[in-house]
């Protein structure tokens, strides 16, 4: 009867618990909405939060073809370029040439998965870096961005610019279109015999291609893949600022990398997921927006997140550390087995914590006296 009243209790363990532990991203998500409500009385309205969202978004649709990538061991640097030059294209094309808006949107897409195909061309069969090749298409993204148009901003078609607007007067059309391609990624990830293959060639490339995987076409299928979703979010981005600029989008690329590896995705490749990715740059978003109503420095802020950043890394080395000790898959300390990761991330999570909320709280008080804020 006790036996039975033992597997009970850990059969019905609190399931909040494991999945907060399972989701270290989803745990400090949480902790830090908790800590930007009782800092700051506007961050938990319904306004800001939708604001958050739509914060997110561009760097989320960004993220999510990053997460092909990175998820395959390979890295992309060229999305925010790709995504400059996808919009300034649907720009230039609708209006000074003249085209159908449709069409227009037809060839932006298509720019971002050409130059997503390149990227792909370069690393399989140009035996390039993935490092190298995308960070030569960003040079080269952004240079094509500024040759055609200019170097000025072009008007943004109305019918496209209504993907800034919001749906019912409250609802942000680019957290529909996040969440629509947050959806597309998990299907992509999951069910399909692509998503399957990213998370071969990422686990062990040499045993994919030994097994029969084409994994030259199967890159090429990624990076375009990266491409599209760039593409996607260039053209989101340019409708909330109602025009093509071909210097948006910078910098952007590092925030997606960002948001990918606090997501819970391995740089080293084969582990990562959409929802670890969208909750990724929710937290960036949390971060900017509760830095900002806290009268925090532009420049504090860009050290907050950095630190967020090695952070991350850092769990993810522990927890990988924890997993691969001797004991963790003995059978005969089947009580004890995963008391460690859970340990090492109890522990983590504390000093995240700790050092979030101390460090938010002594940059306000040490500005409080300034005269001059950065919001």
């Amino acid at each position: 009867m006790a036996t039975e009243t033992v597997k009970r209790d850990a059969g019905g363990a609190p399931t909040l618990r494991r999945v907060l532990l399972d989701n270290g991203a989803l745990s400090a998500l949480i902790v830090l909405v908790v800590a930007m409500s009782l800092l700051s009385g506007d961050f938990l309205t319904t306004q800001n939060l939708l604001n958050v969202g739509v914060q997110a978004a561009v760097t989320a649709i960004l993220a999510f073809g990053v997460t092909f990538v990175i998820v395959s061991a390979g890295i992309d640097l060229s999305v925010g370029s790709v995504a400059a030059l996808s919009a300034t294209v649907l720009a230039w094309t609708a209006t000074s040439e003249g085209l159908p808006v449709w069409l227009a949107v037809v060839l932006a897409v298509a720019t971002g998965m050409a130059c997503g195909f390149v990227n792909g061309l370069l690393v399989s069969y140009g035996k390039l870096p993935p490092f190298i090749a995308t960070l030569a298409m960003l040079s080269v993204a952004r240079g094509l961005s500024l040759v055609i148009s200019q170097g000025s901003p072009i008007a943004f078609p109305d019918s496209v610019s209504h993907l800034g607007d919001t749906v019912g007067g409250w609802l942000p059309v680019p957290v529909i279109v996040m969440v629509a391609m947050g959806l597309v990624t998990a299907v992509v990830l999951g069910r399909t015999f692509i998503g399957r293959s990213m998370y071969a060639i990422g686990g062990n490339e040499e045993a994919a291609r030994l097994s029969g995987l084409r994994v030259k076409r199967q890159k090429l299928v990624i990076y375009a893949l990266s491409g599209l979703f760039a593409a996607v979010a260039g053209i989101v981005l340019a409708s909330r600022l109602v025009s093509a600029q071909p210097q948006a989008a910078q910098g952007y690329e590092l925030d997606a990398i960002a948001a990918v590896v606090i997501g819970g995705a391995s740089l080293a490749g084969g582990v990562g997921k959409a929802s670890g990715t969208l909750v990724g740059a929710l937290i960036l978003a949390v971060l900017r927006n509760g830095l900002n109503l806290l009268s925090v420095s532009a420049f504090w802020q860009q050290v907050v997140i950095g630190v967020v950043i090695a952070l991350a890394v850092l769990l993810d080395t522990l927890r990988r550390r924890a997993g691969a000790t001797p004991g963790a898959s003995s059978g005969a300390s089947g009580g004890v087995r995963g008391k460690g990761p859970q340990a090492v991330k109890y522990a983590v999570a504390a000093v995240v914590v700790a050092a979030v909320v101390g460090a938010v709280s002594f940059f306000n008080q040490g500005s409080s006296g300034t005269t001059t804020k950065i919001g």
